[in-house]
């Protein structure tokens, strides 16, 4: 049953399992300021919601998500208030993600980039269809690399292999993903949702409290990680928004949107 059908973001109850989806297709599922908001905040309602045992996690459409969108970059450039809020959302959703008390399963069924590859990595399974990707290109457009990727990332790969995708923002294929240890597995594009319905199914048959406590034992290593890195990181990400590179991209987006090209 569907349980909340809001515009961007679509939650339904399948038993004990809810599935949390993306919902704006058309444009790729793009992390505006309604649908940022909209994500952290549905995890309030997961952890209040009794008889949930595990989510899935996934993207309407082609992508998971297109990360950043155009008006919320140039927001965050223009105005200091809105990027104060939008870094505090960020922690939230961070935080929220990883002290969720149930199992989440990202079922990357498309390209994941920016924030949306970051929370993607930060579910506790990953699968991923084999016309995905990851990406994290913050540094790509003059940001520092501040909302989750620094976190996570050095307790999946090496150290090296973090700053090298980093640094440079390439994209990361389904199968290199895999190998990274970013993701769990490949699925056959067609089967993705499946096999997330069917591994929650399983993850849900566990003993409840067990299964739970498991995995907040292991998500105090990200915790402990988030507290100690996400300040700083998200600090010198907002202050980057002020950057000369920023404000020549900001300009550059600007021009392309008037002349109806964003």
């Amino acid at each position: 049953m569907v349980d909340d059908a809001h515009d961007l973001l679509r939650y339904e109850s399948v038993g004990p399992i809810r599935v949390i989806t993306l919902n704006d297709p058309d444009k790729l599922n793009p992390m505006t300021d309604a649908l940022h908001e909209a994500l952290t905040d549905v995890w309030v309602k997961v952890m209040r919601d009794r008889e949930v045992r595990a989510v899935v996690l996934t993207g309407a459409g082609r992508a998971f998500s297109a990360g950043g969108d155009v008006p919320g970059f140039l927001a965050c450039v223009e105005d200091l208030d809105h990027r104060r809020s939008n870094m505090r959302t960020a922690r939230l959703l961070v935080d929220h993600i990883l002290g969720c008390h149930v199992p989440v399963i990202a079922a990357v069924n498309g390209p994941a980039v920016g924030l949306g590859c970051s929370i993607a990595v930060s579910c506790d399974i990953v699968l991923m269809s084999e016309k995905a990707y990851l990406a994290d290109t913050h540094v790509n457009v003059g940001l520092v690399a501040g909302d989750g990727g620094v976190v996570t990332w050095p307790f999946m790969m090496s150290l090296l292999k973090a700053k090298e995708y980093l640094f440079t923002g390439e994209r990361i294929p389904a199968a290199t993903a895999v190998e990274l240890g970013l993701a769990n597995r490949v699925v056959p594009h067609d089967k993705l949702l499946d096999e997330a319905m069917a591994l929650a199914e399983k993850l849900a048959g566990q003993p409840a409290q067990a299964l739970q406590e498991t995995k907040r034992s292991l998500n105090l290593h990200l915790q402990h990680a988030a507290l100690k890195v996400l300040p700083y990181a998200l600090s010198t990400e907002s202050e980057s928004f002020s950057s000369p590179e920023v404000a020549e991209r900001a300009r550059a987006f600007a021009a392309r949107s008037s002349n109806g090209k964003g």
